[in-house]
C-alpha cells in the first residue's frame, strides 16, 4: 500500500523545482499575505500544496489528504487521520515567514499516515536538495546514508529546540538555566521544525520540546526520529499519533536522557501549567 519512497521523493523534488525554487527571493509583496498576525502564506505554499496533494493522490488512488493550508480553512478535514483510508499530510512551505524574508530555512514535509499511524515520511529541504526519508521499520535515510541520532559525549553540551511558553517560563526551565544550564547548551528556534528534524538526524542538534503538534510539522520527523534510535514520546510517556493534540511531546536521542528530561523539566512545567489554569 506503501508507494516506492523514492518515486514520492522523485516527486516532491520535481513539484518544489517548479513551484517553490524559483520564488526564492522573486517573491512580490501581493504574493504574501497573513493567516493570522504573524501566521505568513504565500503563493508558493498554495501552488504547493494544490501540486502535492494531486500528485501524490494520483501515486496511491484512494488516498486522502491533509494540507496544512487545506486544515486552515476547514479544521474537520483533521478527523481523517483516524479513519480507514491513507491520507498524504502535507506541508508545502514550512518556514513561510523565512521564506517571505528571503531566509534559506525551510523544508517540505510529507507523512503517509495509515489507521493512525505514520508510514513513511519525507523532509525535503529544497534550497540545497537534501532529501530525508524512512519508512516505518525500514530506518531512515538522507540520500543513500542510514542516519544514527547522535549521543552526545559525556562532557558535551546539548542542543535543542524548546517550544511552548510554559516550558520556557516555567520554574524547572529558569532553575537549570540559572545553575548554569548543566548539559544544556543552546536553545533555539528556527521558525522551521522541519529544519529541525534534520539538524537532530544530522547530530547537530539532540532534543526537541514541541506543543504545536500540527500533524503536517511532526508527523514525518518523529517516524524519522525513532526510525534513526531516537526516542519520541508525549510528554506523559504515551506514543506519539499524527493526530495527537496533547500538550508536549519531547524528543531524546536515548532512554535515558528522555526519562531526564520528562523529571526535571516536562512534568514539573505541566504540573505548573496545570496549577496555574486552574486559579
Amino acid at each position: 500500500m506503501i508507494p516506492d519512497p523514492d518515486r514520492v521523493a522523485q516527486v516532491i523534488r520535481e513539484i518544489a523545482a517548479r513551484e517553490l525554487v524559483p520564488k526564492f527571493i522573486t517573491l512580490t509583496a501581493d504574493e504574501i499575505g497573513e493567516k493570522t498576525p504573524g501566521d505568513f502564506v504565500t503563493a508558493v505554499d498554495l501552488a504547493m500544496e494544490a501540486a502535492l496533494a494531486k500528485a501524490l493522490v494520483q501515486l496511491l488512488p484512494g488516498s486522502l489528504v491533509v494540507g496544512e493550508e487545506a486544515v486552515h480553512d476547514d479544521r474537520g478535514l483533521l478527523a481523517v487521520l483516524e479513519g480507514d483510508e491513507p491520507v498524504w499530510v502535507i506541508d508545502p512551505l514550512d518556514g513561510t515567514g523565512n521564506f517571505a524574508q528571503g531566509l534559506p530555512i525551510v523544508a517540505v514535509i510529507v507523512a503517509l499516515v495509515i489507521k493512525g499511524e505514520t508510514v513513511a515520511g519525507w523532509i525535503y529541504d529544497p534550497l540545497s536538495d537534501r532529501m530525508a526519508m524512512a519508512t516505518h521499520g525500514a530506518g531512515a535515510y538522507l540520500g543513500d546514508r542510514r542516519l544514527k541520532v547522535a549521543r552526545p559525549a559525556e562532557d558535551r553540551s546539548l542542543n535543542g529546540s524548546i517550544y511552548g511558553r510554559f516550558v520556557r517560563q516555567s520554574e524547572p526551565y529558569r532553575r537549570i538555566w540559572g545553575q548554569g544550564r548543566g548539559r544544556l547548551g543552546n536553545v533555539f528556534n528556527a521558525r522551521c521544525v522541519g529544519q529541525e528534524y534534520l539538524a537532530r538526524l544530522k547530530g547537530r542538534m539532540h532534543f526537541g520540546v514541541y506543543t504545536r503538534l500540527n500533524p503536517w510539522d511532526h508527523a514525518a520527523g518523529v517516524l524519522m526520529h525513532q526510525e534513526a534510535g531516537g526516542v519520541a514520546r508525549m510528554g506523559d510517556g504515551s506514543p506519539y499519533r499524527p493526530a495527537e493534540r496533547g500538550h508536549v511531546c519531547l524528543l531524546t536521542p536515548d532512554e535515558d536522557l528522555w526519562q531526564t528530561m520528562q523529571q526535571e523539566l516536562i512534568l514539573p512545567a505541566l504540573a505548573e501549567e496545570a496549577r496555574r489554569t486552574q486559579k
